[in-house]
């Protein structure tokens, strides 16, 4: 029986992991400044990022974009969001690193 009580906690804690790191490690306060908007952080020479560009064009996806090359505060964000590369996207506290058509899609559509 306490076998299957541990292996039952254990299935809960991995279904809902998502709001237990939420609770554990809670976003960066300019998260809640951009509820509801696309952000894209970039850099102007990034091929990935241009694909970004063009895809939220194409689809008529309203967003902003900040340059971490170009701008501090974009850069001290990347870097709280846990950006490595390029682009990074946030959209309504979840955020894509790197760029996946699909996952854009499916995030912001």
């Amino acid at each position: 029986m306490k076998k299957i009580i541990a292996l039952l906690a254990i299935l809960l804690v991995y279904e809902k992991w998502a709001y237990i790191d939420a609770w554990l490690n809670p976003p960066p306060a300019f998260v809640q400044e951009h509820f509801g908007t696309v952000v894209l952080y970039a850099t102007e020479w990034c091929g990935y990022c241009q694909r970004a560009r063009k895809l939220f064009e194409e689809k008529g996806i309203d967003y902003v974009e900040y340059d971490i090359e170009k701008s501090e505060l974009a850069k001290q964000q990347f870097d709280q969001l846990g950006g490595r590369g390029v682009p990074v996207v946030l959209y309504n506290g979840e955020v894509i690193k790197g760029f996946s058509r699909q996952a854009i899609l499916n995030l912001v559509l």
